[in-house]
């Protein structure tokens, strides 16, 4: 039957993956993947031998219509993974689930490990609303975004790379309450798992004196209301 399945993996520890998400990457006849090194590294951990294919970025307008065709001629089974977390979230698969659903192709969407709901939920800060915001725009918009996060009244999460972290932090610094708390949220689920929680200066001071890695899950206190 021809179906897509959105599949989430694992942000670090392989033992995350869902018992249902190692059936379906077994049954499917195609697994779209971000990176193939990252995902056949994790289909030979748990012994699948699924054909895989780049589905990425910078391939993927070329590559939906192609997949699009295929689902509907030979109503093969497909998966899209990234290399970590849900496809979708800060990661490529909406452009494909966008023309699926033009194409009244079935979706299913399995649940499963994205990074900034333990970042959250360990932060502390209330998570009954929040903002999630991924990446920022690296140049053009940056500034206008970060001032519209100063009045965001909502728990707000970001996500960030190593050799950002600390430019976003002094941005935050400069840009919100100095006095609003930050929790910084690095290697999740691995072996150097760490979160601080600070203000932005603190934390920025902090990095500035070791050498940021991994990747960052940002998450920035609301705000207080009298």
């Amino acid at each position: 039957m021809s179906c897509l399945y959105i599949i989430p993996t694992p942000i670090g520890n392989l033992k995350d993956i869902t018992l249902r998400a190692l059936e379906k990457l077994k049954e499917v006849d195609v697994i779209l993947a971000e990176d193939t090194r990252t995902t056949n590294h994790l289909l030979k951990h748990f012994e699948i031998t699924t054909k895989t294919k780049a589905y990425h970025q910078h391939n993927e307008h070329i590559v939906t219509p192609k997949v699009i065709q295929e689902i509907l001629e030979s109503e093969k089974g497909y998966a899209i993974v990234s290399d970590a977390g849900t496809p979708g979230i800060s990661d490529p698969g909406y452009l494909l689930i966008r023309e699926c659903q033009k194409h009244n192709i079935q979706i299913i969407s399995l649940p499963g490990p994205t990074a900034f709901v333990p970042a959250l939920t360990q932060s502390g800060f209330p998570c009954d609303r929040f903002l999630f915001e991924g990446f920022l725009p690296h140049k053009k918009g940056r500034k206008k975004k970060l001032e519209t996060l100063k009045e965001e009244k909502r728990t707000i999460i970001l996500y960030e790379s190593p050799h950002r972290i600390l430019k976003l932090l002094n941005e935050l610094n400069e840009h919100l309450d100095p006095n609003r708390l930050v929790s910084v949220s690095r290697e999740l689920t691995k072996v150097y798992e760490e979160t601080l929680i600070g203000t932005a200066n603190e934390l920025s001071q902090k990095f500035s004196k070791q050498k940021p890695k991994g990747e960052f899950v940002v998450v920035i206190d609301a705000l207080k209301t009298n």
